[in-house]
């Protein structure tokens, strides 16, 4: 994989940007992982990223707070000229639960931030007079709520060349050195339909007369047992798992409410619809044997990620020019953030997308405390600002060079 010529001549400028806002990068990537926020609630996040931009004004962004019609949502230009290609990198700051940022959105925010800031200043000296449009998303609500769907509904990735981003997983077994990988084989991240089900029945007495009630955490019951005898018929590949969030109120009363939150999961959108059917009876059995009525409340959908080779041929020849052991290949990914979902796999059905990975010293797997520390981590704040650099001068190739712009469009078109 040889590395360009038209890569080249940003490799310099590129990295000069990121160590001139080394400072700046630190403080927002640890303004965001210390104040953990949840999907659709990311106010401290988006208000701090428009505060960065609006104090370098001067250097020609513009700042859209609220962006799209979405509360937490911004959205960071830098322009020059009339049309061109326009090339986009994703910042997601959403956190989990109860242990705050265990799937690193800090560093993808962190990381997209500092790319869009070097592409723009490498752009600015290195562009030969093209016109381009060089544009940040900070896109809320990745681990529930779909935000970039959201945004794909209302336009934000209209008319885009290409798409960037990258996502922390912990160091690989026997393969510490591995700083960073794009992912190119299918089933990487798989496609997933997310619902939430009510059952209704009929409260009773459950001491007294429970022959008069109507069960409805009976349904749940059924329903869980239907779907763990379906997961011995599906393919090894696809993931059923769900929780229930609510089972009734008091033990002596015949629940007449009872609900419960799955994710369904398949390698690609094709196969993920058949699962989801089969499932869905799963439910409505457990409704019929028990009597009780059911309710679906579908979430977002998520698309598996869609790869776009001549992107990710770039990115792996630019890293190790960069001297970082970086593959090709997603088949290191096994047992860490395999079987994931992401929704950035629906932006990559609607325009050409990259979703690298790179590794960060961490004791344990993304969604755990541990990964947390570890994304609080001066390492992973370092490995972040060098896929940066990757991602950087990858898109000013886009944004400059003719023929690989159109190889990235093609590959598109064709898969």
């Amino acid at each position: 994989m040889r590395f360009s010529e038209s890569n080249s001549r940003f490799l310099d400028s590129v990295q000069d940007a990121i160590r001139r806002y080394d400072s700046e990068l630190k403080d927002i990537n640890h303004k965001i992982w210390s104040n953990p926020e949840l999907a659709y609630a990311e106010f401290d996040a988006h208000h701090n990223i428009c505060n960065l931009f609006e104090s370098l004004k001067s250097e020609g962004y513009s700042v859209t707070r609220k962006a799209y019609d979405l509360e937490t949502s911004l959205e960071v230009e830098y322009t020059h000229g009339t049309g061109g290609r326009v090339v986009a990198f994703n910042a997601e700051y959403d956190a989990l639960p109860g242990i705050g940022h265990a799937c690193g959105h800090n560093l993808i925010a962190t990381s997209s931030i500092a790319a869009f800031i070097a592409t723009c200043e490498a752009m600015k000296s290195q562009s030969s007079g093209k016109a381009f449009t060089i544009r940040l998303l900070g896109t809320p609500a990745e681990e529930s709520g779909g935000g970039k769907v959201r945004l794909l509904n209302k336009g934000a990735y209209k008319d885009v060349a290409a798409c960037l981003m990258v996502h922390p997983i912990p160091i690989v077994p026997g393969n510490p050195e591995l700083m960073g990988m794009a992912t190119v084989v299918e089933g990487g991240y798989l496609a997933n339909d997310k619902v939430n089900i009510t059952f209704t029945g009929k409260p009773a007495h459950a001491a007294a007369a429970p022959w008069e009630g109507i069960n409805a955490l009976d349904a749940v019951v059924s329903a869980y047992v239907n779907i763990s005898m379906l997961r011995q018929q599906i393919l090894p590949t696809q993931k059923i798992h769900g929780i229930i969030v609510n089972g009734g109120d008091r033990p002596n009363i015949i629940p007449m409410s009872a609900s419960v939150d799955y994710y369904i999961r398949s390698p690609t959108v094709k196969t993920l619809r058949p699962l989801t059917e089969k499932v869905t009876k799963c439910f409505e059995a457990a409704a019929t044997a028990t009597g009780c009525t059911v309710e679906f409340d579908w979430g977002v959908s998520y698309s598996d990620l869609k790869t776009n080779l001549p992107i990710c041929e770039s990115y792996v020849s630019v890293m190790r020019a960069l001297g970082h052991h970086t593959l090709l290949d997603n088949s290191t990914l096994k047992g860490t953030l395999a079987g994931a979902s992401t929704d950035m796999g629906n932006v990559s059905y609607a325009v050409p997308g990259f979703h690298g990975v790179f590794t960060i010293p961490t004791e344990g797997v993304n969604h755990t405390p541990q990964f947390t520390k570890g994304a609080g981590s001066e390492e992973g704040f370092k490995r972040a600002l060098t896929c940066a650099a990757g991602m950087a001068v990858v898109a000013c190739q886009i944004l400059v060079d003719d023929k690989f712009a159109d190889d990235v469009k093609r590959n598109f078109e064709d898969n």
